[in-house]
């Protein structure tokens, strides 16, 4: 790397909190390590941060609480959750406050690294496009390169896995996106939590559409979904 990618980490574990921030220097990125959520955040906002690892049980603040407050800040950096909580209602919740990834411990060292070198690969992507995209949807501006979609003159803010899951369905639309395609290919893999935490971005993609009574993300049993429009 040119430039090393920042990464803040928002880990109370000591032990941990040293050897991922080991681990990840030796891997060449910086690492910002903070013990609490307050503390995480403070530094968020002081320091240019690339991407955020978060574990959900902190203390003074707790992971969800700094990510609703990261997001407040920024729409578009990514978060992953770094968690002992594998409780489904907990990943659903996290992805749906804006987390772009979840990994429960304990977890292989290399499959972290592989996770956040894929969300950067996607985010630099999506800063080096040339021109602004803007695509309508029925009524609805999506705004492509702000990850915004307009209805009705109010706008509203995507995450980078929702941007990335509408525009495979645009490309896709009318006909069938299969599941494990976009689960290969936003996630890296088909396992269980990723196809629960895309059920959850499909559910919140069709909220953010329900302005466009013609406009529909339906269901194709055993097989994936279709944008109907």
């Amino acid at each position: 790397m040119n430039t090393k990618v920042t990464l803040l980490l928002a880990e109370d574990d000591v032990n941990l909190g040293k050897i991922l921030s080991a681990f990840l220097d030796a891997k060449g990125f910086s690492v910002i390590h903070a013990h609490n959520g307050e503390a995480a955040y403070e530094l968020f906002c002081t320091k240019k941060i690339d991407l955020c690892l978060v574990d959900v049980m902190m203390p003074i603040k707790d992971g969800f609480t700094l990510a609703k407050e990261i997001r407040k800040r920024d729409d578009r950096v990514p978060i992953i959750f770094i968690t002992a909580k594998n409780m489904q209602e907990d990943v659903i919740h996290g992805l749906t406050i804006g987390g772009d990834d979840y990994i429960v411990k304990p977890f292989s060292m290399d499959v972290l690294l592989a996770r956040i070198q894929a969300m950067l690969r996607r985010t630099n992507s999506d800063k080096e496009q040339a021109q602004p995209q803007q695509i309508y949807i029925g009524s609805i501006l999506f705004d492509v390169n702000h990850q915004t979609l307009i209805a009705n003159g109010k706008s509203k803010k995507l995450t980078t896995r929702e941007t990335e899951l509408l525009m495979m369905l645009i490309d896709k639309k009318n006909d069938v996106l299969e599941r494990g395609y976009a689960l290969k290919k936003i996630w890296g893999d088909d396992s269980y939590y990723n196809a629960r935490s895309m059920d959850v971005y499909i559910t919140k993609l069709r909220k953010l559409l329900v302005s466009d009574p013609s406009v529909q993300i339906i269901n194709v049993h055993g097989i994936g979904f279709k944008l109907v429009m």
